[in-house]
């Protein structure tokens, strides 16, 4: 799959998703909102007219065969919502998880890391963003690190677990995740602080930072210290995002917003979104 590619609309995963469940990634392509936000920006937060934000969302919905996105107010942190039918729009979360149909966990992008999960039953679906700081979170007791992926892993098991469908210690492995586009290895340069946040409580985090020329200066791949943290929970089923240049949101402007490339540049980006459901009763 080539998630860059100049023909594509809107990417949908290419994975062995479940019966029943459904997801999607919007591209720039699609919507009405004007430079720099053109065309189809779903970010409410960015600048950009909310009359515009409201059809591109509305544009959203109506490929959604009937389910309801739920977006949510992203604060690069770790929490966690569980979704139903009447879940309020705009709450500060990173992640969300659910087990009713029609409900589209939805989180929203520019440079960080869109993850999907579904259970291999179809019972249950989640999203999290995840930047850097979600992904590094905190080091609890113990060393064990523990940021937006584990605290969604959690919760997605709980409720799997509530509802009788799982046994706790046979989910991850009937889980699968999905790994969108995001800032790439060859762009996300970071300083000495994030490469010691991700490397806390996981030492071979550094496999995935490059040394560059300036002091105190690395190349960092985002999606592969995700997916170092998933296969850390068990989960090896990860599809998506494999780290190459078409997956890139800084090296790919004509399909996807990069806050890193044009907020300095153009004063402000646009935000694409990814969203799992499960279909409507």
């Amino acid at each position: 799959m080539n998630p860059a590619a100049p023909s594509s609309d809107w990417l949908v995963p290419d994975w062995p998703a479940p019966a029943g469940v459904q997801a999607l990634c919007t591209t720039r392509a699609g919507g009405v909102s004007a430079v720099p936000w053109d065309s189809l920006n779903l970010g409410d937060h960015v600048g950009d007219a909310a009359r515009a934000v409201h059809e591109n969302r509305a544009r959203l919905r109506a490929r959604m065969a009937g389910a309801q996105p739920v977006f949510m107010r992203q604060v690069h942190g770790s929490d966690v919502l569980v979704l139903d039918g009447v879940t309020t729009q705009g709450l500060a979360a990173d992640a969300c998880v659910t087990l009713a149909p029609g409900v589209a966990c939805t989180v929203m992008v520019a440079d960080c890391l869109p993850v999907l999960f579904a259970h291999a039953s179809g019972a249950a679906v989640a999203a999290a963003h995840a930047g850097w700081r979600g992904l590094a979170g905190t080091v609890r007791a113990g060393g064990r690190a523990e940021g937006v992926l584990e605290s969604t892993f959690v919760h997605f098991a709980s409720q799997l677990e509530r509802a009788g469908v799982a046994r706790r210690a046979d989910i991850a492995g009937q889980t699968l995740a999905w790994l969108g586009p995001c800032i790439g290895p060859t762009a996300f340069e970071v300083g000495e602080e994030v490469r010691t946040a991700l490397c806390q409580g996981n030492p071979d985090a550094q496999r995935h930072f490059q040394p560059q020329p300036a002091a105190g200066k690395y190349l960092a791949d985002l999606a592969g210290l995700a997916r170092q943290r998933l296969q850390a929970l068990g989960i090896n089923a990860i599809h998506g995002n494999d780290g190459t240049a078409p997956w890139c949101t800084v090296g790919n402007p004509s399909a996807f917003f990069s806050h890193r490339r044009d907020a300095a540049r153009l004063g402000s980006s646009g935000r694409f979104a990814a969203c799992i459901w499960r279909d409507p009763a």
